[in-house]
């Protein structure tokens, strides 16, 4: 066992990322999606209700524009999203799961779930608090 060694938040939190995109990747079996169509198609299925739009994709997971795009991009070439002209602003399409897509919600839903489940497992809601207090002023923090 190595000594204890100083806690750096930036490594906690990349371990963190590197064990919770694994589990995606399993949760997701056979390569039927990455981490990042997994979850940006969780966030669409979840949200089929209202118009959601590349901006909101880049803020919902801390993306770059150009990011974004080419997530889209191999999600709209899967068949699994398709983009559609709003009436109000001829500049803004809104992004619209197709019926390949909602063939997948059920799954996709339940895989997350139960990578959340899995995650938060023994974690307190007040301890939950406190872990999203700190990571929201961490992202503060990265804004500035």
């Amino acid at each position: 066992m190595k000594q204890q060694e100083e806690r750096i938040a930036m490594r906690s939190i990349k371990r963190l990322s590197n064990g919770i995109s694994r589990e995606m990747c399993a949760a997701f079996g056979s390569g039927m999606f990455s981490g990042a169509q997994g979850r940006t198609l969780h966030f669409l299925l979840a949200h089929t209700k209202i118009d959601i739009f590349q901006k909101d994709i880049e803020e919902e997971f801390g993306l770059r524009p150009p990011t974004a795009t080419a997530l889209l991009k191999e999600l709209e070439q899967r068949g699994l999203i398709r983009k559609e002209p709003v009436p109000y602003d001829a500049r803004k399409k809104k992004i619209v799961v197709t019926e390949e897509a909602l063939q997948y919600k059920d799954c996709v839903l339940k895989g997350l779930e139960e990578l959340n489940q899995k995650l938060t497992a023994g974690i307190s809601d007040e301890e939950m608090q406190v872990f999203f207090s700190v990571t929201d002023k961490m992202l503060k923090n990265l804004a500035k």
